[in-house]
């Protein structure tokens, strides 16, 4: 019996060592960078606006959320639903798209970055900067006081900066992909590799100590 729980650690040892190895040091990095300067808080700016409800003029129908906001100067009416979300002005007509120069300006006025060009993203892409935002938007590159570039994500009626991606964000979330054992969309936790190295590094761990606890009491 005893050799059989010593062969079962020790290939099973070898074999979740490189995985043992990336938990271990994608743990340290997490450990080591906070999350909010992962992702850019430190770039934005806290701008308050006074809203005048006396400029809604229409009767605002029923909803399950509804936010009032500026964009840039002008006050925008966001309802919300399960299914959809509309973007209204303050006269009740649906809000075009904003400009590209007006994504800049939004991106100059709401954080601490210089913009040097915006893009519209209207494609998903597995794994990207973006995922998980509602398409599309837009991207505008930007550069930090240390002339690095940062990426913003704006949302492309509302003008909301919904994502700041920088080369530490790249790097955080090439580690939790690590992490995780999702090397290609990094977001899925529930995956079936995952739960099998768990367990097999749960083996390895009880086999351990049971070997530790034989070897020490046969002293």
């Amino acid at each position: 019996m005893r050799l059989i729980v010593r062969n079962i650690h020790k290939y099973l040892s070898f074999f979740i060592s490189v995985q043992l190895l990336l938990w271990t040091v994608s743990g340290i990095y997490f450990a080591f960078n906070k999350i909010e300067l992962v992702r850019g808080e430190q770039y934005r700016l806290n701008n308050f606006s006074n809203i005048d409800l006396k400029e809604i003029d229409f009767k605002i129908p029923k909803t399950s959320n509804i936010e009032i906001k500026k964009r840039l100067d002008e006050t925008i009416i966001i309802l919300s639903s399960d299914e959809d979300t509309t973007y209204l002005d303050s006269d009740g007509v649906p809000l075009n798209k904003i400009s590209s120069e007006m994504a800049m300006l939004i991106v100059k006025e709401n954080t601490t970055l210089i913009p040097i060009e915006a893009e519209e993203i209207t494609s998903p892409k597995k794994g990207s900067e973006y995922r998980k935002r509602t398409l599309p938007l837009y991207k505008v590159v930007a550069k930090n006081e240390k002339d690095k570039l940062i990426n913003v994500y704006l949302n492309i009626y509302s003008g909301e900066v919904t994502a700041i991606r920088s080369m530490q964000w790249k790097v955080w979330d090439v580690m939790w992909g690590f992490h995780i054992m999702d090397w290609r969309e990094r977001d899925n936790i529930d995956n079936l590799l995952l739960k099998i190295f768990s367990i097999l590094a749960l083996v390895s761990s009880i086999t351990g100590i049971l070997l530790f606890f034989r070897i020490d009491f046969k002293k």
